[in-house]
């Protein structure tokens, strides 16, 4: 379109070239360019005639033109507002999405971190603080409370409930020895529980001689989940400064 201007401005500046006219010292008219004479003798203004149609339409083809540019230009002002706002909506979801990705980034290492203090979780106790002597026998099934602990990284086994509650979900481990004195009526058995159900048993009896019996499982726990043991009906344990029975677990590893 440029270009096209500019052939047009070119043509109307050769009209004007062409029927231009100069005044010389004298006020005599010299008209530049080839001339005819009639038959007076005054210049013929055929051409001049000729060429003016020509500037009205070239003026009009300019006119034209110009509308049309000015409709274009009016088109892209509105696509370059509609570009605007588009722009300024991705720069609002940029940061939007740059706010995310903080959240989530700090959410992750608030987790790692939880990850890495839940992964240290070992305990182990045994039933008397101090002192010496047997618990039991009792007609139902009674929570055994560990009292001496020797270990409880993690702070996930309670010694005053004798309750284990799992602090993350994971593979766990879990032990128990039984020790008692020979009766012929009372064997010494515990049972290892979770969630109320029983696990595992551990037991012996002997009507006179030192008894003792252990077991083990490994359990899939959820966090809270709880372990412990039950020392078994009818039974009783024993216990003194050596610490014969004795309950233990720590954690393998998360799931």
């Amino acid at each position: 379109m440029e270009k096209t201007v500019f052939v047009l401005l070119l043509l109307l500046v050769c009209c004007f070239s062409e029927a231009q006219v100069t005044t010389e010292p004298g006020n005599d008219i010299i008209q530049q360019g080839p001339q005819t004479q009639t038959q007076t003798g005054e210049p013929a203004s055929g051409h001049q005639q000729t060429c003016l149609p020509d500037i009205h339409t070239v003026l009009r083809d300019m006119n034209a033109m110009l509308a049309e540019q000015r409709v274009e230009i009016r088109h892209l002002q509105r696509d370059n507002e509609v570009q605007a706002v588009k722009l300024r909506e991705l720069d609002v979801q940029k940061t939007q999405l740059n706010l995310q990705k903080t959240q989530l980034n700090l959410q992750k290492t608030q987790l790692d971190e939880m990850k890495r203090q839940f992964k240290q979780v070992a305990f182990s106790a045994s039933l008397l603080a101090s002192g010496s002597g047997h618990i039991g026998p009792f007609n139902t099934q009674t929570p055994l409370v560990y009292r001496h602990v020797v270990t409880n990284i993690g702070n996930a086994y309670n010694p005053n409930t004798g309750l284990f509650i799992a602090p993350v979900r994971g593979a766990y481990y879990f032990q128990f020895y039984v020790f008692g004195h020979g009766h012929p009526s009372h064997p010494s058995a515990a049972v290892l529980v979770k969630n109320g159900q029983h696990i595992f048993t551990a037991y012996d009896h002997q009507p006179s001689i030192a008894v003792s019996s252990s077991n083990g499982a490994s359990l899939l726990l959820e966090k809270g989940d709880v372990v412990f043991i039950r020392l078994w009906r009818n039974s009783r344990i024993f216990d003194n400064v050596n610490h014969h029975s004795t309950f233990s677990g720590h954690l393998l590893f998360t799931m």
